[in-house]
């Protein structure tokens, strides 16, 4: 199947909750022989692997060139998508050494909104209308021509926060200033998209690509949202479930004919060897599902169902994508239905509070099909577990149902403490309970 045999070093880069769902999967996998982390600083990445010992950042990413040299690092998995943006996977890759993730020119589907759109109109895959500013007037005097308050986005990477929906036509022209001229998600404001609103359900349909070949991974939901009811601001994932019962076998198959084969074509018409994941943040809407968005890594937090499911060898299947061998690999999940909710810190997503002490993740993991993903975490001086970041922990679950993988989640949650502790009491809720979750209104 892949070009590279026997066990071979991996280099995970990043350190957040699907980094250690990742680190997990890939700690389980029969090719691994050692794991080198770049965050050892995370609690639950640092017990999987070997800390990296150079640092690892886009101006000295020759010292990362260096190490897999010395390490003699057979694979490369970049897990956020800062550093594909920057072109680690250009840098790093080399013969004898493979890169699962695009280089900096296909990771530009997510780092910069307004080129996205351009393929996705020449490629006629079903998207929002809307226009790209750099001018705020121009862009403030459009949205208050609309008929109805639009969508508005950061054009660049904003951490899944940069995308505001407006109730009211002033409100959406402040979004555009606090983005533009507040510079409130930094760089990523220095051009908006103005979008239509779309109406209807909206899911994750993520795929691993090689440029050739096209693998469906099952279809995930997630709430961006900071509060049950679909109310507050967007975070970066306050929980999500898989499968989604959103799409079925149909539907499905027009979405990879009308959406994600056409990007990877139109990616490959423009010299693009696209060798990664490939998520499609897509809206069901009445005249068939369109694409709200698409980012160029696993999800966070859809990446911890996926891979608390997932039975096959990861590793197989990223060595696959990265040898354009992806349709020789064989996939397994476990059919049972998968729950993640996100515990977050207080003042998330605006301030996050640090240095809460967590308590009770060992009685949450004795548990029965419940694993706990770290994502900002850290030991303080005395050795303490303490909150580290806005989305602490990742606490996932299994049952043969959704409702008793929810279940199952939650009542880890609750043997989980630390101040202020924030979660959404709703994931999967809705579903779980046999009804149709509420229509959104999204671009």
């Amino acid at each position: 199947m892949s070009e590279t045999r026997g066990r071979i070093n991996i280099l995970l880069i990043g350190g957040g909750g699907r980094e250690h769902a990742l680190a997990c999967a890939i700690a389980r996998s029969a090719r691994l022989d050692k794991l080198y982390v770049t965050h050892p600083q995370n609690p639950g990445i640092a017990g999987l692997g070997i800390a990296v010992d150079v640092p690892v950042h886009a101006k000295e990413l020759y010292r990362a060139v260096q190490f897999c040299e010395h390490k003699q690092i057979g694979l490369v998995v970049i897990g956020p998508e800062d550093p594909l943006a920057e072109g680690f996977a250009d840098a790093l890759a080399a013969p004898g050494r493979l890169v699962f993730g695009p280089g900096k020119a296909g990771a530009m589907l997510e780092a910069d909104k307004a080129w996205c759109k351009t393929v996705l109109r020449e490629a006629m895959v079903p998207t929002a209308e809307g226009r790209e500013f750099t001018d705020v007037d121009a862009a403030v005097n459009y949205a208050a021509s609309r008929s109805e308050p639009p969508v508005v986005k950061a054009a660049g990477l904003a951490k899944g926060k940069g995308v505001i929906v407006a109730s009211s036509t002033a409100e959406a022209c402040d979004a555009i200033r606090r983005i533009m001229v507040d510079r409130v998600f930094g760089d990523a404001g220095r051009k908006v998209l103005v979008e239509e609103r779309l109406s209807g359900r909206e899911v994750s349909v993520l795929a691993i690509t090689d440029g050739r070949s096209i693998l469906v991974l099952p279809p995930c939901q997630d709430h961006k949202r900071l509060l049950d009811g679909d109310r507050g601001p967007n975070t970066g994932g306050m929980g999500a479930f898989c499968p989604s019962d959103a799409i079925d076998e149909a539907t499905m198959s027009r979405i990879e004919r009308e959406i994600l084969v056409p990007t990877v074509d139109a990616l490959k018409r423009d010299g693009i060897d696209y060798r990664g994941v490939l998520y499609a943040g897509l809206m069901l809407t009445p005249a068939g599902p369109k694409v709200l968005e698409y980012n160029v890594r696993f999800g966070d937090p859809e990446c911890q169902p996926l891979m608390a499911r997932l039975k096959s060898d990861v590793v197989e299947l990223m060595l696959g994508a990265c040898t354009r061998t992806l349709d020789e690999v064989d996939v397994e999940w476990d059919p049972r239905p998968a729950a993640c909710v996100v515990l977050a810190s207080a003042g998330y997503p605006e301030e996050p509070r640090r240095g809460a002490e967590i308590t009770g993740i060992e009685a949450a993991e004795a548990m029965q099909d419940v694993r706990v993903y770290h994502a900002g975490t850290a030991r303080d001086g005395q050795g303490r577990l303490v909150t580290a970041g806005g989305r602490v922990l990742s606490v996932v679950a299994l049952g043969e149902t959704l409702a008793e993988a929810c279940e199952r989640a939650y009542a880890a949650c609750g043997k989980i403490r630390f101040e202020g502790m924030q979660m959404r009491r709703d994931i999967g809720s809705a579903v779980a309970a046999g009804r149709t979750p509420a229509a959104v209104h999204r671009a």
